[in-house]
Order: C-alpha cells, then sequence, then structure tokens
C-alpha cells in the first residue's frame, strides 16, 4: 500500500527547511506500513483574505505528496483562529476580522484548495467545530497548558514587550488553539511555514498535555514574491493568484528575479528530483539564456491552474508584447463617461480590477511601474484629458485602454 520508508522520506524532505524530527517520523512511517494505517497529516489556514496565491500553494503541493504516498489530508479552516490573526512575524495587533468575512473568505478556500488536492481524500474541518462548543473550564484547562513566560519567548512577542507595544490577551491563544486544532483531529505530521516553528512546537506540547503522541513538525520556507524582496502578499500586491488568468499569470511569472526561479519550480510545481537538478544545472550553464528557462516554468504553472493550451496562447501573448515591444491584440478597452472624479487614473486603475486598490495604483505610480503613452507617469493625481484616447501600463505585463469623452 506504501511505498517504502526511504522513498517516502526522500519525497517528503524536497524542499522543506526543517523536521522535528526525523527519526519520529521513521517510527510512524513503519507503524503505518505495519498496520496499514496512512498517517494524518494536517494544515491549518486562517481566510483572512479571499484568494489563494502562490505562496499558500506551498504547504498544499507537499500535503499533495503526502497524499500521492497513501496519507489522509487533514485541513483546518480556520473560522475561530482566523477571528484572532496569526501574531507570527507581526510587529503589532493585527485587526479582528467578523464571522462574517472569515466565512465569506473560506467559501472561495475551499473551492481552491481541490485544484491541487484530492477531494476524495481530504478530510475539511472548520476548528468552530469544537470550540464553539468549548465550556469556560476547558478554555481555562488549556490557558493552563503554557506559562506567560513560555509564550513571550516567541520572538515576534519578545520584541513588541520589550519594545512596550501593546500585546492583547486573545494574542496568547493563537498557539494554544493551533495547539488543539492538533489534538481534536489527531494529527500525525502538521506543515506550516519557518516563522510558524514556536505554534507548530507548542501543539506537540498540548497533544502530550492530552494524553495523545506528539505530532511531527515540518517546516516550509517562506516563498518571495514577484518584487524578489518580501514574501508572497496579496496586501503588497506582489503575488501570483491561481485564478489569476492565463496572462496575467505567465507576466507576472515572467517577473521574478531569475535567482528565484529554482526555487519556484522546486515549491511551486510537480518537478521530481531529477527533473528539479536538471533545472538547477541548466541556471548554472552561462550558455543558457535564464528567461528560456522561466518561460518553462511560467508555461508549467499556467498549464497547471489552467490548461496547455492557455499556457501556449500565454506564452505567445507574452513575446508578442514583450519580446516584439507590440501592444496585446485583446486589450482591454474602457469607455470613461464625465463624472467628478472619473478622469483620476488612480480611481480608473482600481475601479476596473487593474490594481487591488487606490493604494496599490499610487505605489505604483510612485515606482514608475505605470506608462501613459509609452511616458512614465510621476503624478498621482494625474487626470486623463477629455476627448482623449489613451494607453495604460501597468508594470510590465498589464494593459488597458481608457477612451475619455
Amino acid at each position: 500500500m506504501f511505498p517504502s520508508i526511504q522513498k517516502q522520506l526522500d519525497i517528503i524532505k524536497i524542499g522543506t527547511e526543517e523536521l522535528i524530527s526525523e527519526e519520529e517520523l521513521v517510527a510512524k512511517l513503519q507503524r503505518s506500513i505495519k498496520t496499514g494505517q496512512p498517517l494524518r497529516v494536517k494544515q491549518g489556514f486562517d481566510p483572512t483574505a479571499p484568494d489563494i496565491h502562490l505562496g499558500h500553494t506551498v504547504g498544499i503541493r507537499k500535503l499533495r505528496q503526502f497524499q500521492d504516498l497513501g496519507h489522509t489530508i487533514v485541513l483546518i479552516i480556520g473560522d475561530y483562529t482566523g477571528m484572532v490573526g496569526d501574531p507570527s512575524g507581526k510587529s503589532e495587533t493585527r485587526p479582528r476580522l467578523t464571522y462574517e468575512t472569515v466565512m465569506k473568505n473560506a467559501q472561495t478556500y475551499e473551492k481552491q484548495f481541490f485544484k491541487i488536492l484530492d477531494r476524495e481524500k481530504t478530510e475539511v474541518h472548520y476548528n468552530g467545530e469544537w470550540f464553539k462548543k468549548m465550556q469556560f473550564d476547558e478554555i481555562m484547562s488549556l490557558a493552563s497548558k503554557f506559562t506567560v513566560s513560555q509564550i513571550l519567548e516567541r520572538d515576534d512577542f519578545h520584541k513588541r514587550f520589550n519594545d512596550e507595544k501593546p500585546i492583547s490577551l486573545h494574542e496568547f491563544f493563537y498557539p494554544l488553539m493551533q495547539g488543539y486544532d492538533s489534538v481534536a483531529i489527531r494529527a500525525d505530521v502538521e506543515l506550516g511555514a519557518t516563522e510558524q516553528k514556536f505554534n507548530l512546537l507548542a501543539a506537540r506540547q498540548v497533544q502530550r498535555d492530552y494524553g495523545q503522541e506528539a505530532q511531527i513538525v515540518l517546516t516550509l520556507p517562506v516563498l518571495e514574491g514577484i518584487d524578489g524582496a518580501q514574501r508572497m502578499s496579496k496586501s503588497l500586491g506582489n503575488y501570483i493568484g491561481i485564478d489569476d488568468e492565463p496572462t496575467d499569470m505567465f507576466g507576472k511569472v515572467m517577473s521574478i528575479p531569475d535567482n528565484l526561479i529554482l526555487k519556484y519550480f522546486t515549491l511551486t510545481t510537480d518537478l521530481s528530483l531529477d527533473e528539479l537538478r536538471c533545472v538547477e544545472t541548466q541556471l548554472k550553464d552561462p550558455k543558457v539564456n535564464p528567461m528560456t528557462i522561466k518561460k518553462e516554468l511560467a508555461k508549467t504553472l499556467v498549464g497547471m491552474y489552467h490548461s496547455k493550451q492557455a499556457a501556449d496562447e500565454a506564452q505567445s501573448n507574452f513575446e508578442q508584447v514583450f519580446s516584439k515591444k507590440e501592444i496585446p491584440d485583446d486589450i482591454q478597452t474602457v469607455v470613461v463617461e464625465l463624472t467628478a472624479e472619473s478622469h483620476l487614473l488612480v480611481k480608473l486603475l482600481t475601479d476596473n480590477n487593474i490594481v487591488a486598490s487606490n493604494g496599490e495604483a499610487r505605489r505604483l505610480i510612485a515606482q514608475g511601474a505605470v506608462r501613459l503613452n509609452d511616458e512614465k507617469v510621476s503624478d498621482i493625481n494625474l487626470e486623463l484629458p477629455s476627448g482623449s484616447e489613451n494607453i495604460v501600463k501597468v508594470g510590465k505585463r498589464r494593459f488597458i485602454k481608457f477612451l475619455v469623452k
């Protein structure tokens, strides 16, 4: 039923940062093979934004590898932890989301998970299933598993405490709640980003306190966004959404720095270990243009989330626009009617979904990433003149034509 332990380890360790501990995992795998009982492999997701991007898929793809090895995947959608907000890596208290917002986001998460995972072999739980039923004495019992000094050992809390920045008491509950999720579903393994290490280790202690065997902790690297600097984030505008249109997805991938090509192949695609070694060899060959390899990455990702035909068309469009310096044939055209703010470029870009917000539009203009009729825009308050036809280019890949009445 299961592959050999060594084969499983080879696959599980691809692209991972830390495994705590390999000896314990081997023991669990041995027992799994002997009894025919699959491991229960968990990852939690707080639906704090409506869409999943490639950064989220790093863990989901690793879950798929466990699934293909014959193990049971358990997804926890944090309808309750999402209202708290994970404090990991944060320098201040996160604003609390309403339950309605969290649940609305969660609906899109479920749909997007199964672009990667096999729905029939996946358990999905909302942690409200157990937290909404908890009595106050049970909450106090859970809170007694950790001391304040233990919680303050985590870097983000420690720094905020030393800087005299406020720490809300409800934030202390987050690692305990994540730990109790592992108790509730009896997790054998939990995946998370490197910054989640404190929470993942806390779960091991909570499981032991509830009489369970401690889960294995598997940490995964954080994926940088298309800016090549900060972690992929929708709020930073450096993300690649798995529901992005094929041409947008292809263009965004082509904008990542060359030094991230191998990392993206490793963390976001299904390439085997041998195929990844081949990519690494090509990238080291001075005769090979990295753009050629990056195009393969872009085609692979578009093909995974759309189709091979869509990938071929996206590549053709990219080469037409960027290699030949041409404007795409299917450029979006918007007729601008006369209203009080209708000619303001920032608002036009936001209202037509070229950027996510007015703030992002202003930031891109300030960075010199917006061009009007092939001239760089520097004025964030620029208004398009009446009776004009304008080609606006945002970044390296997004075009839109505004016909102003």
